[in-house]
């Protein structure tokens, strides 16, 4: 290969391992379907399925529209597949990978970074781009885990998948709206109907025709992200004022992922004494991955800038390159954890076991499916543009 050309190669190709890394974030990874006879095939053709992303579980199953099925929207498998397991003592879903979910814009832009940092070869450029790159990373990830009202920072589908999770519809536009009255209006009539006084009537329908304008008003400014904050706001200040929480809400990510964690794990299984201690451990493995982040950030401006020679320098391409294998570990490691921690509450005991990983099994009366979706198949393609990038650039330092 001419040598004025590899250099144009490995960058074109480096963009299209980036658009290929964005890309993965926004379509599933990985499905799951489970089948019995009490699902049809007729009303659950792929059975009760659900889809696995970077940010989030999310619904499988579709609207069946047929002739003799009504449906005004699909079933949420999600939901379905969660009250199948918590018969054998399984927590939900949702308990499964919160540290990997809600740090998953931030990992992503940290792949994202490493391999556009290989593909500049001048070790100057390299540490200027790593630098002010790693810098926005940082900063964005600090903001959104611990500033006060953080999660505007986060994901429209982190945040959907979170509401769907605590049994409420995050489709519903009536939760989450914000009411915006006419404060001095409305108290005046407060104010002349308890001192006996008679009330116009004309101004009150006034009044409240006023108020139904301004929530229409409201509801068609609130961006979908907005509405969704609001919505896990009010279920958060529900459980504050049942004194099921101490701290007024913070509306950041460390807060979000600590709540929600203990509020999915204690769904079906209300035991304070087991969920407490795992909320607790949560929380440190919350700081423990940021500060973990930020090193590894600082440690390849340090050592990744050198000579391409450089060990730090090569591991900003494996380890992009090998997201697929750390994707199956991760997958497999919280499969066994569903298997493997069982809550005595369940209806039915059951051994410990392993979940299928990889194609189909049987549980039960249920025929278990898992497999690799659209995500996982560009994944794997990436792996091999990288692949092609690395041996590239290994032939020039020969």
């Amino acid at each position: 290969m001419n040598d004025t050309k590899r250099p144009l190669i490995i960058t074109s190709l480096s963009i299209a391992s980036v658009l290929l890394m964005i890309a993965v974030y926004f379509v599933p990874i990985w499905w799951v379907a489970l089948t019995a006879p009490n699902y049809p095939e007729t009303a659950f053709p792929e059975g009760v399925r659900i889809n696995f992303h970077m940010n989030g579980v999310f619904n499988g199953c579709t609207l069946i529209e047929k002739e003799e099925i009504v449906e005004e929207e699909a079933l949420d498998c999600v939901h379905e597949m969660d009250t199948i397991n918590h018969y054998v003592g399984m927590y939900p879903i949702a308990a499964g990978g919160p540290i990997e979910r809600g740090f998953s814009p931030f990992l992503i832009t940290l792949l994202i970074i490493m391999v556009i940092g290989f593909a500049i070869s001048d070790p100057k450029k390299r540490r200027i781009f790593l630098g002010a790159a790693f810098a926005v990373n940082i900063v964005w990830m600090g903001m959104t885990i611990y500033k006060t009202d953080g999660l505007n920072f986060q994901n429209e589908g982190y945040l959907f998948a979170l509401m769907n999770q605590l049994d409420q519809d995050a489709n519903d536009k009536t939760l989450g709206t914000v009411t915006m009255v006419d404060s001095d209006r409305a108290l005046k009539q407060l104010r002349d109907s308890i001192a006996g006084k008679d009330v116009d009537i004309d101004d009150y329908e006034e009044a409240i025709s006023s108020n139904s304008t301004s929530e229409e008003s409201t509801e068609s400014v609130m961006s979908e992200k907005q509405r969704l904050i609001t919505q896990l706001r009010e279920t958060y200040d529900n459980d504050l004022s049942k004194g099921n929480v101490t701290d007024e809400w913070a509306g950041n990510g460390y807060q979000l992922m600590a709540w929600h964690y203990g509020k999915v794990l204690g769904r079906y299984f209300n035991n304070q004494d087991e969920i407490q201690p795992m909320v607790k451990a949560l929380r440190i493995a919350t700081h423990v991955v940021f500060v973990g982040l930020i090193g590894a950030m600082l440690l390849l401006i340090i050592a990744g800038t050198r000579e391409t020679k450089n060990i730090f320098y090569w591991l900003m391409i494996l380890v992009p390159m090998a997201l697929p294998v750390f994707f199956i570990i991760d997958y497999a490691s919280w499969l066994w954890w569903y298997g493997h921690t069982l809550n005595d509450m369940g209806a039915f005991a059951v051994k410990p076991f392993m979940p299928t990983v990889f194609g189909e099994g049987k549980v039960a009366q249920f025929a278990t499916f898992s497999y690799p979706s659209l995500g996982f198949g560009l994944m794997m393609l990436n792996s091999v543009l990288l692949a092609t990038i690395a041996l590239m650039r290994r032939k020039e330092s020969l």
